[in-house]
């Protein structure tokens, strides 16, 4: 059973290949096409994964689409009439694109590819998210939770699967226009951030103020003793305006919205305290789910999917403060990864007896040889040398950073996800403070604000923070929770500890990440901190870089020290540097913020 999952059209485009079951290949198509966010048919990573595979097209025997169109319609018509006239605007936008695009998925399809319209199937928004999580998750049974801003209907869905026989049902589900995501985008824009990129911003600002503001943000929402709530609409206007998520009513209680781009709001007292406010308010309500969920199916185990899955504060409380004995979060809990989750719910759905699968790491994107990376760096002009063996490679690169250097890091298969997890980072000595700020101002070009992941050994990771369920808890595996550093070592890891003394930490596995654990294990030896700094390897407004000559163009356009690319290691810069191009092409229509 050979199965391509495809998500496209809102933001975050991506394919997937599953084959018996097992997933062979994913990957965002913003990868490829240096587009971040990119929302197009993803037409580049569909060749990825079906040359990755050996297949053509016609080898295919389903193409899934991560979603029903014609219900999402539905809502989207129901939601216009329910508010008109002042929906006006958004109608027509939404109308537009639905004329344009939204509707002819099935074709689009059959064109790009060559399929037969009898091979393309459809799936939930919310059953393609909770795919995502439980069957790349260890387990035999266990409750599914997804939470983001909106599918068709449903904005969050609680269910259960089981692995034999096959099933897996969402039983109940909140619908829009009461979303948590859609709550939590709504402050997003407020701030001044991206919607569908700055939420994590949000995240990261939260820490710097004091939930104040709490009551207030409680107050927009009735609660429900099962978990789910009701949004009081006078708040908001994403359900009748396309261009702005917030009522004037909103900026009455919490004053003027920030101007993007308007400097750091770390400085604004103001705006840290609406960011912690609405960070604990989403903590809440998350709590209150997640319990539901254990309630209704009374399984030790959750499975976590959606949007909202990606907040890694939220994401330590359900460690700590659920009845979960474990929790299995998927590593591209937005819509990307219901693409996977589409190809791996049908595959278990129509195929014979599907290979089991556990996700013990998320390198399922492309590699590049060894011939690629040397012709990158030669034909920037760059001086380098070939490294003799994994030893080497990582004792310089250690050295390096030892001594302050902030090097990029290109090896391996790129990551499933929007967490660079040691195949595609940017890495710095986690121990002095001002790394931080270096790494933020010269490297990145980011604001000051932003806090940076620690990835340390996963043998030593519990003496250095306090793990709720140990460093072998998958979360961990991927960067998908906070955890406090331990009070007598914050000084030791300064540049990765945030300002109220938690870290987004990634417990490397020496048995699935064994170059990356080789190497922060050679940090300890040198250091006493088996630890490195390790951030994405992109600048601000660009995606992870894919290819060897992506890394070489990104680490030219910043301040970055080294280079290593495969076995080669660069430390210099060309005599003429040629200007850095573009190798994006701008989409024709922009992605909508919220969904429509």
């Amino acid at each position: 059973m050979k199965v391509l999952g495809l998500s496209f059209d809102y933001h975050d485009a991506a394919a997937a290949l599953v084959v018996d079951g097992v997933p062979v290949a994913a990957a965002a198509e913003e990868r490829f096409s240096r587009l971040k966010h990119d929302r197009r048919l993803p037409a580049r990573a569909a060749a990825f994964c079906l040359a990755r595979g050996g297949l053509a097209a016609g080898d295919l025997d389903a193409v899934v689409f991560y979603e029903k169109p014609f219900r999402k319609l539905s809502r989207v018509l129901a939601g216009a009439v329910s508010t008109f006239p002042s929906s006006g605007a958004l109608f027509r936008r939404a109308m537009g694109a639905w004329i344009d695009e939204r509707l002819w998925v099935g074709p689009r399809i059959e064109a790009a590819f060559g399929v037969p319209a009898d091979k393309i199937l459809y799936c939930e928004h919310h059953l393609s998210h909770a795919a995502s999580a439980f069957l790349c998750a260890p387990y035999d049974d266990a409750a599914t939770l997804t939470v983001d801003g909106v599918g068709e209907w449903a904005t969050a869905a609680i269910g259960r699967g089981r692995r034999a026989p096959f099933d897996l049902s969402l039983d109940v589900e909140l619908r829009y226009p009461h979303s948590l995501g859609l709550l939590y985008s709504a402050f997003t824009a407020y701030l001044g951030f991206e919607v569908n990129e700055g939420e994590y911003k949000v995240m990261g600002l939260a820490p710097y103020g004091t939930p104040r503001f709490a009551d207030v943000i409680r107050g927009m929402i009735e609660p429900f003793a099962d978990g789910s709530f009701r949004l009081d609409l006078n708040w908001f206007a994403f359900h009748r305006d396309p261009a702005r998520s917030f009522s004037r009513k909103f900026e009455e209680a919490f004053g003027p919205a920030r101007a993007p781009e308007s400097g750091d709001p770390a400085g604004d007292r103001r705006l840290c305290d609406v960011a912690a406010s609405v960070q604990l308010v989403c903590e809440e309500l998350m709590l209150g789910l997640a319990r539901e969920a254990h309630r209704r199916t009374g399984s030790p185990r959750l499975c976590l999917a959606g949007g909202v899955a990606l907040n890694a504060v939220s994401n330590e409380r359900l460690l700590r403060e659920t009845p979960f004995e474990s929790v299995w979060i998927q590593p591209a809990g937005g819509d990307a990864g219901g693409a996977l989750g589409a190809a791996l719910y049908a595959a278990h759905a129509l195929g014979e007896s599907p290979a089991r699968y556990e996700m013990k790491c998320a390198a399922l994107g492309p590699d590049h040889s060894a011939a690629s990376a040397s012709a990158a760096l030669e034909e920037a002009g760059l001086p380098f040398v070939e490294l003799r063996g994994e030893d080497e490679l990582c004792g310089r690169v250690a050295g390096l950073l030892a001594e302050g250097k902030v090097v990029g890091w290109h090896q391996g298969r790129s990551e499933w996800g929007p967490r660079a997890l040691g195949q595609r980072s940017i890495l710095a000595d986690p121990r002095p403070a001002a790394m931080k700020d270096t790494v933020n101002a010269k490297i990145k070009f980011r604001e000051p604000h932003r806090p940076f992941a620690p990835s340390i050994c996963a043998g030593a990771a519990a003496e250095w923070f306090d793990l709720p369920g140990g460093a072998a808890s998958a979360p961990y595996r991927f960067m998908l929770a906070t955890a406090k550093t331990r009070a007598d070592r914050r000084d030791r890891l300064a540049a990765v500890t945030h300002v109220d003394g938690s870290s987004r930490v990634q417990a490397i596995d020496p048995v699935q990440s064994p170059l990356f654990h080789r190497l922060a294990d050679s940090m300890g030896r040198r250091t006493g901190v088996p630890a490195v700094l390790n951030t994405s390897f992109n600048l601000k407004g660009e995606p992870i870089v894919e290819t060897p000559a992506d890394a070489v163009a990104t680490f030219l356009a910043s301040g970055m020290d080294a280079l290593a690319v495969g076995p080669f290691l660069t430390t210099g810069r060309p005599e003429n540097p040629q200007p850095r191009r573009p190798t994006w092409e701008p989409s024709r229509t922009p992605p909508d913020a919220l969904g429509w």
